[in-house]
Formats: structure tokens, C-alpha cells, sequence
């Protein structure tokens, strides 16, 4: 077990010092020899692993807190094409939304259009921003921008540097010379979580030459591997404190140690799968509900489901979250998926009101109808078929839920009463093939175990 663990991390990029560091941690934790076989021995070495993980991501040193009511210089420094100089903008943003003054500083010279970059980012998100097109001095820039905005009162100011290369001389000094002049409270490392295993050399050159206090970790996505993590908080010895999953502002997460390395061993993070359906709005849906207690589905209804899910998030974000879905979707797959969404959609947008909001829509379509929506959505025939046969098998799915019994404020079946009969009723719900995915029967426990003693309240209640 502990081998094949081992394993997985390597394949996530984690350090192969680290992961032996890991593995002699695990042995010290626990006695293999002396544990049993079977379920609780599995169970043991991966609450075990889990916790020396935690610990890996959690280094001594206190993530820097911003004050209020004074300036708090930040300065980000990070390779090229890292998405530093987006993460600037999405920082600015996440306090900007919690009432801070925040604004940014293009003290990147080196790399053509960056400040044109960083201010077409800064006039979307409304954020102040300071830059230059003639003074070539990224030391000067840095220091008038911070002084003009702390004359200001911004309370959150970011400076932004130039990308760099581990090798190059001239700009790492650049980058102590702008920490000098402008005295950063905190410096920010942004570190690509696609480089792999050349993140620990990285982070190691980055740590040398200034005082990184932080670090966030980019390109985050459902499938990204998140072992650069592990390297780059044991070489600065810093905490992360955000993740970025995707291009978008929002896409922008707090770091949460135990929901990450959750994800990082696939076994899904139902906190950040409860948040995600929070903000997407979907926490107020009895309407729902009231339908799946009737058995009734629309079309209609299936087309809301899909624009909540794509609220959601990316795909494969969604899907990792899920305890024993991230093996159902391999690399590549998501955006498949996203595309599969968006073109049904599509030909839902060409069907009539009858057509949506009956349940009896795969009988009353002919062929005729069939090439009318066909043609009004730009699909093929056999598109549209496609449709109806997933409709079907959702309204099957439907159809099965009414006999579960879901109480008034949307609890699932309670596990510690009538469990194998609430159990059952879980797995004639589910598709085959899903069930098979998340290991069968045992592993619907797990997940409903996983989400057991959580408040389903908050997906709206039937009154």
C-alpha cells in the first residue's frame, strides 16, 4: 500500500527525496509489521500518508497577513510564464472584493507588452493600476508606483516583476535591487505546477536571492499534477496561501492544506465540492427537489443541471472533488466533456417549449421534428438522437430517486438506521458503469460516509 502511494506521488511530480522522506516519516508514524491485514491496514497507512503530507504543506513559518489602515507592499516574482502577472490581478481582485484598497504596479520592463497586460487586466477587474511606456528603470517604476499609491492610501499594493529563468544573473540582481528600493512586507513566489520535478530547483534559486514568504501555485486544474507543491514549500520553507485553476479571475482558490492533498491522492474534497456548489448559486433549488421526489424530469430541467454544473467550474475541478470520480476523467477528457455540454445545450436552444418542458419528449419526437432541430442548431441528425438517448437514461436515473426518501431539508438517507436499505436505494440510483467507478457498493458507502454529519440543508429544503 505504502509502495503503491509512493508511486502516485512520483507520478505527480513530488520529489523523489521527498517522497522517501515520506515513506520513512509513515514508518516512524506507524508499525507496519505489527498492523493487520486487510481493509483497517489500508485504511491505517493512508490516514498516515495523508497526515505527513498535511505536516509537508504546512511548513513553521506564519502566512503574512495583510494590516488594515496602512500600506502592505507586495512583491511578486516568479519564471516566465508562470501566469504571475495574471495571479497579480486576481490577488488584487480577491481582496479588492473584501473592501481593501488594492492596486498594481508594472515594474516589468523585460518582457514586451506586460504592461499592456497588467493594464487591460487592471481596467477589467477596476483595479488602480501604475506603469510606465518610456522609463525603462523597472527600479524607478517600482519605487514611483509605490509611493504615489501609498500618497494614495491604497492599502494593498502589488508590484509586479519581471518573469526570469533560474540562470539569469542580471535579473535575479534586478530583483533584489527592486526589493531594496521598494521593502516589500511580503514576497510572493508564483510557480507553475506543470514544470514538475524542476520546481524544487526553482523555487531553491528564487528563495536564495530574495526573502519568498509565500508561494501560489498556477495551472492548478482538475488533472494538473500538484506535486510542485511539496518542492516548493520544503525549498522556500514558505506557505502557499492561493491556488490558480484556470485563466479567469475567479479561478482563484484560498490554499486549503487537507482538501488539496485530498485531491492530490484522489480521494476527493467534499468541502470544496460543497463550496463550489455555494457559489455557483445552486445551495437554493427545492424546486429540484420537489421534482425528484415525483420522479419528473424535463428536458428543461436537464439543461438547467448542465448550466449548473458548467457554473461549477471546470470539469475535471468538479469531477477531483468527488470522492472516487477523478479516475473517471482521464487527461484531456474534461474539455471533451465541457464540448459534449455545450453542443446539447446548443440543440436544446432550438427546441420548442413542448419539446422542453414535457416528460414525455423521446415519444413524441419523429424524424421530422428530429431534422427541424437539427438543421436550427447547426447539429447532425444523429446529434440530436444522441441527445435523447442521455435524456432517457437521466429520466431512468430520475425515475429510481423517487423511491429515495429524502427528507425535508434535503438530507440524504441517514447511515446509521435501515443503512443497507438506504444503501440500495443509493446504488439503483446510479448508473452501472458510475457505480463500478468508485468501487462498487463499498465505495458508495465511503462516499456517503464522507459526506455524512455535513449540513444538506444548504441545498434548499422541501417545505
Amino acid at each position: 500500500m505504502l509502495k503503491e502511494i509512493s508511486t502516485a506521488l512520483l507520478s505527480a511530480d513530488v520529489n523523489i527525496k521527498l517522497v522517501a522522506k515520506l515513506r520513512k516519516n509513515v514508518k516512524n508514524r506507524i508499525n507496519l509489521d505489527e498492523l493487520a491485514t486487510g481493509m483497517n491496514r489500508r485504511k491505517m497507512i493512508q490516514q498516515a500518508v495523508f497526515d505527513e503530507l498535511c505536516d509537508m504543506l504546512s511548513p513553521p513559518v506564519k502566512t503574512y497577513v495583510p494590516k488594515k489602515g496602512r500600506p502592505n507592499v507586495i512583491m511578486f516574482v516568479g519564471l516566465q510564464g508562470s501566469g504571475k502577472t495574471t495571479s497579480c490581478t486576481k490577488f488584487a481582485l480577491h481582496y479588492h472584493r473584501k473592501s481593501w484598497k488594492t492596486a498594481l504596479v508594472c515594474a516589468d520592463t523585460f518582457r514586451a507588452g506586460a504592461f499592456d497586460q497588467l493594464k487591460q487586466n487592471a481596467t477589467k477587474a477596476r483595479i488602480p493600476f501604475y506603469g510606465s511606456y518610456t522609463e525603462r528603470d523597472p527600479v524607478k517604476i517600482a519605487q514611483d508606483g509605490v509611493d504615489m499609491f501609498k500618497a494614495e492610501g491604497q492599502e494593498i499594493i502589488i508590484v509586479d516583476t519581471s518573469g526570469r529563468h533560474k540562470q539569469e544573473a542580471s535579473l535575479f540582481e534586478e530583483m533584489q535591487q527592486i526589493s531594496a528600493a521598494v521593502s516589500p512586507d511580503d514576497v510572493v513566489f508564483v510557480l507553475d505546477s506543470s514544470i514538475g520535478q524542476a520546481a524544487h530547483d526553482q523555487a531553491q534559486a528564487f528563495k536564495e536571492t530574495v526573502s519568498v514568504g509565500s508561494v501560489i501555485m498556477t495551472k492548478l486544474d482538475g488533472h494538473a499534477k500538484g506535486g510542485g507543491a511539496l518542492s516548493a514549500v520544503a525549498a522556500t520553507e514558505s506557505p502557499i496561501v492561493f491556488i490558480g485553476t484556470g485563466e479567469h479571475f475567479d479561478d482563484f482558490e484560498v490554499f486549503e492544506v487537507r482538501s488539496f492533498v485530498s485531491r492530490l491522492l484522489g480521494m476527493g474534497d467534499v468541502g470544496g465540492l460543497m463550496n463550489a456548489i455555494k457559489d455557483a448559486g445552486l445551495d437554493k433549488q427545492p424546486e429540484l427537489y420537489q421534482k425528484l421526489q415525483q420522479g419528473v424530469f424535463t428536458l428543461r430541467d436537464m439543461y438547467e443541471q448542465f448550466q449548473n454544473v458548467m457554473k461549477m467550474g471546470p470539469l475535471g475541478k468538479v469531477m477531483s472533488m468527488i470522492p472516487g470520480m477523478s479516475a473517471m476523467m482521464t487527461k484531456g477528457k474534461e474539455h471533451e466533456s465541457q464540448a459534449r455540454f455545450k453542443k446539447f445545450m446548443t440543440i436544446m436552444d432550438s427546441m420548442n417549449d413542448d419539446e422542453l418542458d414535457t416528460e414525455n419528449t423521446t415519444k413524441m419526437m419523429t424524424e421530422s421534428r428530429v431534422f427541424r432541430i437539427a438543421q436550427g442548431s447547426g447539429s447532425h441528425p444523429q446529434h440530436v438522437w444522441e441527445l435523447l438517448e442521455e435524456f432517457k437514461r437521466f429520466q431512468k436515473m430520475v425515475g429510481k430517486m423517487k423511491h429515495l426518501k429524502i427528507g425535508k431539508n434535503g438530507e440524504m438517507p441517514q447511515m446509521n438506521r435501515n443503512q443497507k436499505q438506504a444503501m440500495q436505494q443509493m446504488g439503483k440510483c446510479l448508473d452501472p458503469r458510475m457505480l463500478k467507478q468508485i468501487g462498487g457498493m463499498s465505495g458508495l458507502q465511503s462516499l456517503m460516509k464522507s459526506m455524512n454529519g455535513m449540513d444538506m440543508s444548504q441545498f434548499g429544503g422541501l417545505e
